[in-house]
């Protein structure tokens, strides 16, 4: 793993130099497209030999077609690859620990240098013939599809896929046919030690894309809107040749009655209002980079005139939200599935009069990741299905939630206290990737932020 990093061009950066500076450490699109493929190989080689056998599949087959791709094929592709080309099938075959895993792309081209073509049109046109004859040269005991009910990652094999395949695969192996739904997620949501490291830099920048927007640089009390700083992160992000996965939210709540909408439903967009001195802040904003993705919820207060810190009691309602965290990642046991945690969690903070919501969920490929759901902002009692997956190590988490504090000294107003941060599940428990926060941002900024 270590000889990677003189590959990475990553931030090494000290705590004096400015956002700006900080974010030039951002690598270049063909440097990107290296280490992806460098990462993804050792995936290849030594994540997924172990997965399948873990399931005891010893076949997987992934079907994807031009622009249709299986959500599992995408994050198998060479890093410039786009999309599938034409009918792209990719088969892996596990050989035995001596042997390892092969990997065959049945298609007219390579994958890259990660998976060699096995199809030669001229000598069989028929790729379903050609993909057949494979599957019987092998004679795999188990052969994995990815057909699932319960998460859209692992059901990427379409209908007329499915039918295509069944109709030319022998009698005897139609008999093998499993889903791969297990193995599918597990791929999806299990980090290696490599990309965790990555993931450490990942979450940095998005924490001073955050930084950087909720500072004077962009916030002009009584002029800014809440809609300016959703633009500034849409440009901001795009400036840096990087991707928001989601529309950023921003929003705020005041102590003024009837202002910042604080309770409004999760399935709404916030209305836009001007930013004042006094308002709490809060920004829900997800950066993609080296095909991992980043899931954040922080707040900034803004200064009145005179003031030079956050009021206490809103550093009292910050402190709740972060035990609320403390009690979510204290519950984490692999073999517990979410719903198990959710319960749990959802007691202890109900003894100790916090009003909790809970909705985490996995992180990596994609922004709402597949593996064990933690609670939904509408399924407080638990998540059918997806939160009755257990719990395994090495996968990173957005811990998100939320915790109710009723403020005296703004007339008994009731705020939420929205937080979301990055941590990844060990076996030495939970570890934030880049911290959490435990101060409030401050606009504008203090000498110490």
């Amino acid at each position: 793993m270590k000889k990677l990093i003189p590959l990475l061009l990553l931030l090494v950066l000290s705590s004096e130099n400015t956002i700006a500076q900080q974010m030039t450490g951002i690598m270049p699109l063909r440097e990107r497209a290296k280490l992806e493929d460098n990462v993804l190989q050792e995936r290849l080689d030594k994540l997924l030999p172990e997965l399948m056998r873990r399931e005891g599949i010893d076949m997987w087959v992934i079907i994807a077609r031009e622009y249709n791709e299986d959500p599992i094929a995408r994050t198998m592709l060479p890093a410039t690859w786009l999309a599938a080309r034409r009918r792209t099938i990719m088969l892996f075959t596990d050989q035995g620990p001596e042997k390892g895993l092969e990997k065959l792309a049945v298609a007219r081209y390579d994958i890259g240098k990660l998976m060699k073509g096995a199809w030669k049109p001229e000598e069989e046109p028929n790729q379903w013939k050609r993909l057949a004859e494979l599957i019987s040269e092998r004679n795999p005991k188990k052969i994995g599809l990815n057909i699932s009910p319960q998460f859209a990652h692992a059901d990427g094999l379409t209908k007329a896929e499915y039918d295509s395949l069944m109709h030319y695969l022998p009698a005897a192996f139609k008999k093998k046919v499993v889903s791969a739904e297990q193995l599918a997620v597990n791929w999806l949501q299990i980090r290696t030690p490599t990309e965790l490291e990555l993931y450490e830099q990942i979450s940095r920048i998005g924490h001073r894309i955050i930084a950087e927007g909720f500072s004077e640089k962009v916030v002009k009390p009584g002029v800014t809107t809440t809609d300016d700083v959703v633009w500034w992160y849409r440009e901001r992000i795009a400036e840096l040749k990087l991707t928001a996965w989601f529309h950023p939210t921003v929003d705020l709540q005041r102590a003024n009655p009837g202002s910042g909408d604080s309770q409004r439903s999760f399935s709404q967009r916030p209305e836009v209002e001007v930013i004042m001195p006094g308002d709490l802040l809060h920004v829900d904003l997800g950066i993609t980079y080296l095909g991992l993705n980043t899931d954040v919820q922080q707040l900034a207060y803004v200064l009145k005139p005179g003031e030079k810190k956050a009021p206490d009691y809103l550093k009292k309602a910050l402190n709740t939200g972060n035990r609320l965290q403390d009690i979510l990642t204290s519950k984490f046991e692999a073999g517990k599935s979410g719903n198990q945690v959710l319960k749990e969690t959802l007691a202890q903070a109900q003894k100790e009069n916090i009003t909790p919501s809970i909705y985490s969920h996995p992180i990596g490929y994609h922004g709402h990741g597949a593996g064990p759901a933690i609670g939904m902002w509408d399924q407080q009692q638990g998540v059918p299905g997806t939160g009755d997956y257990l719990l395994q190590y090495n996968t990173v988490y957005a811990i998100e939630l939320n915790a109710k504090v009723v403020l005296p000294e703004w007339n008994n107003k009731e705020i939420r206290v929205m937080l979301e941060e990055q941590a990844v599940f060990t076996p030495n428990g939970v570890r934030y990737i880049d911290g959490r926060q435990k101060e409030l941002l401050l606009i504008p900024r203090s000498k110490t932020q």
